[in-house]
């Protein structure tokens, strides 16, 4: 038995090594295709498919040909077609907050030469953090920004009001948790990248930086964090971008933050019409938001170079990004782009702009899954375990930079 399932776990494992080579087998590659890989969901595609590939095919006389790959195994299938020179993705569109290991593994092309592209209109604050040791690897895609969403038949402006900063947050979550007798507030508390997104919020919101762990910042941001952690929902061990909107549509939270792309399963698919949202809450120093997003890269190996930064050029356009606000709701990359927007999206998408005017980017360090698992272990170590916070912040925030440290 035990023979057995080693085999077959080492089939599984060529299967996965193998199959990258195989993405565009039914249709062989030529000049005239670009390929390209999307982590999109069923409603983006189909925008994708008919408003926003036909122009560019028609213009340049070539094929377009996208496969979904989700985003946790983009990175290990572009490394594998990458080692083996058997490149069969031309440009990728990728989660802003996994892009070091593509820098840190030389998976994708510099773009210094080709920083001409990005018209003027295209917000800097959105293309300047997509520098990594002085080279731009990424073109901007759209950006993201998580919101706010609540429940409108408890926060009705009388019993309960949507918390506006860190006290009314601690306050509001116990009081929910004294009615209800169960927390009815959540973080993200999966002890992964969901979890370092709202704590980079709170550190950013109380001045520090989470590139140190340990700072004056940091220590204010970890010590509300343990105060607020008894009051929360049980369901913050299991929030995550995905299972967050089922939490709120079912109503076992009230009050949660997660990505705009919830109001289309929250809102339109699940009928909570109760659910709305808004930007955030202030911290000590200021309001926080993590801004992520889609970003551009254009795999080192292909042979198409050329064909992609026109297409990279197309996604950044005026008229592009407009089909992006007007059939998704996307916040556009440019000053220059405005859209309209379905009635019912209206008040996410104000909450989404408000969200966006105290964006942060993340640091662009190489090594950031170590920065990752450092935070996470001090979320666990103090927010969850309840251990001293200084001591703990020295201990992770020393051990962290040596390890960044011996990346250089």
């Amino acid at each position: 038995m035990k023979k057995a399932a080693q085999a077959a776990g080492m089939l599984c494992f060529l299967v996965f090594l193998v199959s990258p080579f195989f993405l565009f087998r039914k249709a062989p590659d030529t000049a005239d295709t670009l390929n390209i890989c999307m982590s999109l969901g069923e409603d983006e595609w189909k925008v994708m498919r008919e408003k926003v590939f036909p122009e560019f095919e028609k213009r340049e006389g070539v094929k377009i040909r996208a496969v979904n790959i989700e985003a946790g195994d983009t990175l290990r299938k572009i490394e594998a077609m990458h080692k083996a020179d058997r490149m069969g993705i031309d440009l990728l569109f990728i989660d802003n907050m996994d892009l070091a290991p593509y820098v840190e593994k030389r998976l994708v092309a510099r773009l210094d030469r080709f920083r001409n592209i990005i018209d003027s209109e295209v917000y800097p604050s959105l293309y300047e953090p997509l520098v990594f040791e002085g080279h731009l690897m990424f073109f901007p895609g759209r950006p993201n920004v998580p919101i706010t969403y609540y429940n409108t038949d408890v926060f009705d402006g009388s019993r309960y009001c949507v918390p506006q900063n860190w006290d009314e947050l601690l306050d509001t979550s116990r009081r929910l948790k004294e009615e209800y007798g169960i927390g009815k507030v959540a973080v993200h508390g999966t002890l992964d990248g969901n979890t370092t997104c709202h704590v980079f919020e709170f550190i950013k919101a109380a001045g520090g930086d989470i590139t140190t762990l340990d700072d004056t910042g940091c220590v204010k941001a970890f010590a509300f964090l343990q105060r607020l952690y008894p009051f929360l929902s049980p369901e913050t061990k299991k929030a995550n971008w995905n299972t967050t909107n089922k939490f709120l549509s079912e109503e076992s939270l009230f009050l949660a933050r997660n990505w705009p792309f919830g109001m289309n399963v929250i809102v339109k698919q699940n009928k909570k019409t109760n659910v709305l949202a808004y930007g955030t809450w202030a911290g000590p120093i200021t309001a926080a938001t993590v801004v992520g997003g889609d970003v551009i890269a254009i795999t080192r190996r292909s042979k198409k170079h050329s064909l992609a930064l026109r297409f990279a050029a197309h996604m950044m356009s005026a008229p592009v990004q407009k089909v992006f606000v007007t059939e998704l709701g996307w916040p556009p990359v440019r000053s220059d782009v405005t859209g309209d927007v379905q009635e019912w999206q209206k008040p996410f998408f104000k909450a989404v702009t408000d969200a966006l005017a105290c964006g942060f980017n993340r640091p662009p360090v190489i090594g950031w899954s170590i920065v990752d698992k450092f935070v996470n272990l001090a979320f666990r170590d103090i927010v969850m375990e309840g251990m001293a916070v200084e001591s703990t912040l020295t201990r992770y925030g020393r051990e962290m930079r040596e390890e960044l440290a011996a990346l250089q």
